[in-house]
């Protein structure tokens, strides 16, 4: 399963820049059963592309929640312009840009 991909990139005898992707091997123990459905899902050949990308995605979920909880307590409960009338203050803010059309 490939975690890190970094790029070795050297010149070759023509000046251009040959880059290859370098990866990581990584070994993980999984139920028979669950290599079965994945074989299924993707095939025997697909196993470490369809694992790596799947990592990938759960970790950016993970770094995604982590920013939207961490933004949770960035606006105080009270003290702003529209806690008295919501929809005045939507009105006027539609209609404080002459630009805008609508």
């Amino acid at each position: 399963m490939v975690l890190r991909r970094r790029w070795v990139c050297a010149l070759r005898v023509t000046s251009r820049p040959l880059c290859q992707i370098v990866c990581v091997r990584l070994h993980i123990n999984l139920d028979e059963e669950v290599i079965a459905r994945l074989d299924r899902k993707v095939g025997a050949r697909r196993r470490s592309a369809f694992i790596a990308e799947t990592v990938s995605r759960a970790l950016e979920d993970d770094r995604r929640w982590d920013e939207i909880e961490a933004a949770l307590s960035a606006v105080e409960d009270g003290g702003h312009e529209w806690d008295a009338d919501r929809g005045g203050w939507v009105r006027s803010q539609r209609h404080g840009d002459p630009q805008r059309v609508g």
